[in-house]
């Protein structure tokens, strides 16, 4: 895979795919994570002479444009952490993206707007997706993927734009996939991994993968509790895929045959109803036991002997990966298990990666210094289909 050190860059227009899909809150940007994860790639394209032409999604629109999910805010914001204003296109590959990419001189960046405002981008037609690259094409030069976030996307920005330009991986790919290497390849053991979030289904694969890769799993969030009924226990009114629990208990009985430790939460902390997140008011709490959840009441995060028996699992651990929060993290009554875990891995002498996603987003809301991890992924479902073993579209076409 070639970097930009092997691209002549000078006076060219660079088009490169971000991924600067930032939380928006009434247009304030809430989480910029994910913007300064990039700036360092557009910093050394912008020293080196580039017209750089910058390009991401922004949440979910459905192939036209809506102005709740307008980049704006977020090209004021790169501008800043730049150090330069930002040029903002209007469109994707209209009149305003044509006139604003044409004005730069070189040394100057340019953002376009949402690249999901147009149908083409996530299309699953081939022709429909082509015909998007090709007029995505026509504003650059050269192509820099570096949205680590959307690589396993089949994207025209991300998977047909690279094959109609030269092309290679700005510095924030090459630095996920040299970690995520780590992860696969020659891994420091004990290998501990902490999963959570809410549904184990999102988690299969990479459960199947670690099953003969891990030393120990440890689970948490919404996701527990799937494992619970699987061993037989009652959950109350918590989060629960019934249709999961006979896959879930295979993956039990196999990781006691493979000696892979599932280590699963002993007590948590329960309310009656789900916390308003809004007001963070008070949510009445109480703590109990894992294998006896009350009916009536659901678990939202991982309990106080639960966190301690957490930490010392990953006290001795060699690599840790994480990925998912242990709870609902966003309000102060379930923050707890979270931070616990977040803690245990400050205080670890392992290689430590936060897998992105949620988790990412939680070490930042809990005033955690992101340097204190050996990794913060931006990419939560790329970091875990890597860690599957699945080819990834846009890594493939940076790699040809």
């Amino acid at each position: 895979m070639k970097t930009i050190e092997d691209l002549q860059v000078a006076g060219r227009r660079v088009f490169v795919r971000a991924d600067l899909n930032v939380p928006l809150a009434d247009g304030t940007i809430t989480d910029d994570g994910r913007i300064r994860a990039v700036v360092p790639t557009l910093k050394k394209l912008v020293e080196a002479g580039a017209r750089v032409v910058v390009a991401s999604h922004l949440g979910r629109p459905k192939g036209a444009p809506e102005p709740r999910y307008s980049l704006a805010p977020v090209a004021e914001r790169l501008g800043e952490l730049l150090g330069a204003p930002v040029a903002f296109a209007t469109d994707t590959v209209g009149d305003s993206a044509r006139a604003t990419v044409a004005g730069l001189a070189d040394g100057q960046v340019a953002l376009l707007e949402n690249l999901r405002f147009n149908a083409g981008e996530t299309s699953k037609d081939e022709a429909e997706r082509g015909a998007f690259a090709e007029r995505l094409a026509d504003l650059a030069d050269v192509y820099v993927g570096d949205g680590f976030g959307a690589v396993h996307r089949k994207h025209a920005s991300v998977h047909d734009l690279p094959a109609r330009l030269p092309h290679a991986a700005g510095g924030l790919i090459a630095t996920e996939v040299g970690v995520l290497e780590k992860l696969t390849e020659n891994v420091s053991r004990p290998y501990a991994v902490v999963l959570g979030g809410a549904k184990v289904s999102d988690k299969l694969g990479v459960i199947e993968h670690l099953l003969t890769r891990a030393d120990r799993i440890l689970i948490g969030g919404g996701m527990a509790y799937t494992f619970l009924k699987a061993q037989g226990h009652e959950v109350g009114d918590s989060l629960l895929q019934e249709d999961q629990v006979p896959t879930v208990r295979e993956y039990l009985r196999r990781a006691d045959e493979l000696g892979v430790e599932f280590v699963l939460p002993v007590d948590v902390v329960a309310a009656k109803e789900f916390p308003d997140l809004t007001t963070k008011a008070p949510a009445d709490p109480v703590v109990v036991p894992a294998d006896a959840i009350p009916a009536g009441q659901q678990g939202l995060d991982i309990g106080p002997e639960t966190q301690a028996r957490y930490a010392a699992r990953l006290a001795d651990a060699a690599t840790v990966f994480w990925n998912g929060p242990m709870g609902v993290f966003e309000h102060p009554d379930f923050a707890a298990g979270t931070r616990a875990v977040a803690q245990a891995l400050v205080d670890s002498p392992a290689f430590t990666v936060v897998g992105g996603g949620d988790s990412a987003a939680a070490v930042r809301l809990l005033g955690f210094e992101e340097s204190a991890f050996g990794h913060i992924s931006t990419g939560g479902g790329a970091s875990l289909e890597y860690l599957e073993g699945k080819t990834l579209p846009g890594l493939a076409a940076l790699e040809d």
